[in-house]
């Protein structure tokens, strides 16, 4: 199993990097850069390219509305070249609040357009001449609504490889089947192991009926909170304000996924409460309401023992990366931690 961890969007990115370089020394796999509505995510991306060289580098997640499907193919060449072909091109739809609000994009089809993307990028990708012909993007652009003088053309560049790891960020059960069954990995959120198979099992053997055999297998990359010691678990409270921001105002009544997602864990009665005191400005209400169970089961923190069985029962329910946040403070208690999980997983 590898280990993976996420830089915050929130400030602070000097810091991040300096840790990233430790971290990397200490056995880390790969490292994702968020975007949400924060500075963009490819800057930093290449910034990290300079400063590391043995981590793989995601993106987590670009979204599907804000670049074309050849921008983010040529992007996502661009920072495999730049990083000897480290890169893995994270996609996500993101939530209408965002794409709409900030970036003035209607939200609409995310199945279709994801399809659409990732088929457009691996065309680009095998330098081919790109030809596109579906329902949500036309490439070149039809005479009739451009100029007319539009052609296809293919990338100028060698890319380093011609199959960039694709890794889409889902929990919809439709979203979820695509995933399994045309991207190289699978970012789920809030991943708990003991339902994770009643939650996406179908969908993921849906998708994976489909599945390309050359993609080979899925790769799923599931984020956690990291502590491991005798006295660690009340740093679980650290975790309740993003849960909360997450299931109580990622969207309004009736439009949260990952409200969704919590009600699909049987926590129906605690989803609402939390998203009731989120939406009413509540949110410290909101996250003292977050069941210390669910937190446990999403998280890896605990007496190494503990730790390690959690681990196991990830892995056995299909986690292939863990993206882990360590809660302790400092960096070196975030590389120790790093260091710690490393020895258990061996």
């Amino acid at each position: 199993m590898k280990i993976g961890t996420g830089i915050s969007y929130s400030g602070g990115f000097a810091e991040s990097v300096a840790d990233v370089v430790e971290l990397e020394k200490a056995g880390l796999d790969v490292v994702f850069v968020p975007e949400a509505y924060s500075f963009d995510a490819v800057s930093q991306l290449g910034y990290l390219a300079a400063k590391t060289e043995r981590v793989q580098l995601a993106s987590g997640i670009f979204q599907i509305y804000t670049r074309t499907p050849t921008l983010t193919a040529m992007t996502a060449a661009g920072l495999d070249f730049v990083s000897d072909g480290r890169f893995i091109l994270g996609l996500g739809a993101s939530g209408p609040q965002v794409i709409e609000g900030f970036h003035g994009v209607k939200y609409d089809a995310p199945l279709g357009r994801t399809r659409e993307i990732v088929d457009v990028c691996r065309q680009v990708w095998r330098r081919e001449r790109v030809v596109h012909e579906g329902k949500h993007y036309t490439i070149p652009l039809p005479p009739e609504q451009g100029t007319g003088l539009g052609k296809p053309l293919k990338l100028i560049n060698h890319p380093v490889r011609e199959r960039i790891p694709v890794l889409l960020a889902s929990i919809g059960p439709k979203n979820v089947a695509l995933t399994a069954e045309i991207a190289e990995g699978w970012q789920p959120i809030f991943f708990h192991p003991e339902k994770a198979a009643d939650v996406w099992g179908a969908s993921l053997a849906e998708g994976k009926a489909k599945r390309d055999p050359a993609l080979g297998e899925l790769d799923t990359f599931v984020m956690t909170a990291l502590a491991i010691g005798d006295d660690v678990e009340p740093l679980l409270d650290h975790m309740r304000p993003m849960v909360a921001l997450y299931v109580g105002g990622m969207g309004a009544r009736g439009k949260n996924f990952y409200n969704e997602l919590a009600c699909r864990y049987g926590y129906e009665a605690e989803a609402k409460l939390i998203q009731d005191l989120y939406l009413d400005g509540k949110k410290e209400e909101a996250a003292a309401a977050v069941p210390l169970e669910l937190l446990r089961a999403i998280s890896l923190v605990g007496p190494a023992g503990y730790v390690k069985e959690r681990v196991a029962a990830f892995a056995e329910a299909g986690a292939t990366t863990l993206i882990v946040n360590p809660l302790q403070p400092g960096r070196e208690a975030r590389v120790a931690a790093v260091s710690q999980l490393r020895e258990l997983i061996g």
